[in-house]
């Protein structure tokens, strides 16, 4: 019988089995980390679930300006994500759009870390 190896890791990681360690992992803070900027930035307007183009403008400033972030990711990463970023071109960020752009941000620094081009081995980044 065959098992799709991300069945098997959901069969696995049971909210109910107890973890040993109570603080918080690398990955569950960057994944609480993702909510509470995204959280932060579109709650400064009526719409508390989307990011308007002003408050991701200012998200942008204040959360990715750091030199040395973007001497770890190339610049053509960066604009790819910013450019995919409100895919239904309805002028707001949803959090499924945030996290998608966050998603590419990610691969891109990957990309980079491990110095492999755009289109190299694409189906593995």
């Amino acid at each position: 019988m065959n098992v799709n190896p991300c069945h098997a890791a959901v069969i696995i990681w049971d909210h109910r089995t107890p973890c040993t360690n109570s603080a918080m992992s690398k990955l569950e803070q960057a994944i609480v980390s993702i909510v509470e900027v995204f959280e932060e930035y579109a709650g400064k307007d009526d719409k508390k679930r989307e990011l308007s183009n002003a408050e991701l403008s200012e998200l942008i400033k204040k959360q990715l300006c750091s030199p040395d972030f973007k001497d770890k990711i190339d610049k053509e990463d960066i604009a790819e994500a910013l450019d995919k970023i409100d895919k239904n071109h309805d002028g707001q960020v949803n959090f499924r759009e945030f996290s998608q752009c966050v998603a590419l941000l990610a691969r891109g620094y990957f990309r980079k870390k491990h110095d492999k081009g755009k289109g190299k081995d694409k189906g593995n980044q």
